[in-house]
C-alpha cells in the first residue's frame, strides 16, 4: 500500500481524511464506547504537526448527523474543529484559514443525496474531492465497503493509508503468517455468516478454534444438539458445508448455562477446557463474546476468556465491537497486544478476502 508516512511535505496541503467515528450512542446521545475515535489521533496529530489542512469525513449509524457529538469529539481526539454541515460548504472552509474540520455525516442523506456513499458513486467521489490535494484512509473498518468516500474517492484523488491502517494490516498479516504451533482463535458472538469463512481459512493455520456464541449454537445444532429456543442460523447446514464438525481443532461447548429455553453462555465445564487450552498458547485471535454478556449473569464465559487471555504469555490479537465493548468493561483493553478498530473487517482480511478499501491503495 502507499502510505502517508512515505509523503515527505505536507505543509499547507489540503488533505481529505477518511475517519472512523462509527460508535454506538446512547438514547441521552452519549458515546459509550469511544476506542475508535481515540485510535483516530495518532493520524490526526501526525498531519497537523506537519501543518497540512485536514477535512475529516465519515460516516456514524446510531445518529443522524454528528453536530450534537461534537463537543465530546472535541474532547476525545483532543482537538478543537470546524463543523461542515454539507458537501457544497467545503470549498468555503478550504478557502479560509482553518486546520481542520469534521464534514457531517457522510451517509445523512439530506447532506449528500440518496445513497450516494454507498452505491460508490464516481461523481460524488469528484464533488468530495474537489480542491484537495490528497486523501488519506484511517478508517480501517470500512475497508471490505465498497463507498465513494473508501473506494471511489481513490481514483481522484493521490491515496494513502493512514498510520492506522498501515498497523492494523502489518498486525493482521502476522497472525496469518504466524506459525500454527501454539495459535489459537477464539470465534463467538451472531453473525456466523462472517465468522465462518475465517474458521474455514484458518482451520489449518491453527492448533485450535475455539467456539461460543452463535456460531457455537449452529455447530452444536448440526451436530445433533437439540436447541430449544437458543439464536440458531436457518441455514446452518449450508453455512458449515466443507467443515469436519468432527475435526478435533473445532473445539464446541460441552455444557450451557441455559435461561428460558436459551443457551445464553458457556458451562464451567467449557470454560475450563477452554482456559486450558487459551494459558498454553503463543498467540491468541479473538473475535466475538462466549455469550449474552450485555447481561452479568451471561457474561461469565466471555470475562473468563478475556482475563484467562492476558493472563497468559500469548501475543493477544482481539476485535469486533461486542468484543471490545466486554472487554472495555472490565477495564483491561491495554492488557491485549493489538486491538483492532475493525469487527467485520477484521473477519474479511483474516478470511482471505480482497478489501475494496485495501485494494485502492495499492
Amino acid at each position: 500500500m502507499k502510505i502517508i508516512r512515505e509523503v515527505t511535505d505536507l505543509k499547507d496541503k489540503k488533505v481529505l481524511l477518511r475517519v472512523d467515528f462509527d460508535v454506538p450512542v446512547s438514547e441521552k446521545g452519549e458515546i459509550e464506547e469511544s476506542f475508535r475515535i481515540k485510535k483516530q489521533k495518532e493520524t490526526i496529530d501526525w498531519l497537523l504537526e506537519r501543518e497540512a489542512r485536514v477535512v475529516m469525513v465519515g460516516h456514524i449509524s446510531d445518529s443522524k448527523s454528528f453536530s450534537d457529538l461534537v463537543p465530546q469529539l472535541h474532547i476525545l481526539i483532543g482537538q478543537e474543529f470546524d463543523f461542515i454541515k454539507s458537501v457544497a460548504d467545503i470549498s468555503v472552509w478550504l478557502g479560509g484559514s482553518g486546520k481542520i474540520a469534521l464534514l457531517e455525516n457522510v451517509r445523512n442523506l439530506t447532506v449528500v443525496g440518496e445513497g450516494k456513499e454507498e452505491k460508490n458513486d464516481p461523481e460524488f467521489a469528484k464533488q468530495l474531492a474537489d480542491g484537495f490535494d490528497l486523501y488519506v484512509n484511517n478508517a480501517f473498518a470500512v475497508c471490505h465497503r465498497d463507498h465513494a468516500s473508501v473506494s471511489a474517492i481513490t481514483k481522484v484523488l493521490p491515496s494513502y493509508a493512514g498510520l492506522l491502517v498501515e498497523q492494523e494490516v502489518i498486525q493482521l498479516n502476522k497472525v496469518i503468517e504466524a506459525s500454527k504451533e501454539g495459535k489459537v482463535v477464539v470465534i463467538g458472538g451472531a453473525k456466523a455468516s462472517t465468522k465462518v469463512p475465517v474458521i474455514k481459512n484458518l482451520i489449518d493455520k491453527a492448533e485450535s478454534i475455539l467456539l461460543g456464541g452463535v456460531v457455537a449454537n449452529d455447530f452444536l445444532k448440526e451436530k445433533g444438539q437439540d436447541m430449544g429456543s437458543s439464536v440458531v442460523d436457518e441455514n446452518a447446514h449450508d453455512l458449515l458445508m466443507g467443515l469436519d464438525l468432527n475435526d478435533s481443532r473445532l473445539v464446541i461447548p460441552k455444557d450451557f448455562v441455559v435461561f428460558d429455553n436459551k443457551i445464553l453462555d458457556v458451562g464451567d465445564e467449557t470454560m475450563r477446557q477452554y482456559m486450558d487450552i487459551i494459558s498454553k498458547a503463543k498467540m491468541v485471535i479473538w473475535n466475538g463474546p462466549m455469550g449474552l454478556f450485555e447481561n452479568p449473569i451471561f457474561a461469565k464465559g466471555t470475562n473468563e476468556i478475556a482475563n484467562t487471555i492476558i493472563s497468559s504469555k500469548a501475543i493477544s490479537v482481539i476485535g469486533g465491537g461486542d468484543t471490545i465493548s466486554a472487554v472495555g468493561k472490565l477495564g483491561i483493553l491495554d492488557k491485549f497486544s493489538f486491538i483492532s478498530t475493525g469487527g467485520g473487517v477484521m473477519l474479511s482480511f483474516l478470511a482471505g478476502d480482497k478489501l475494496p478499501g485495501l485494494e485502492a491503495l495499492k
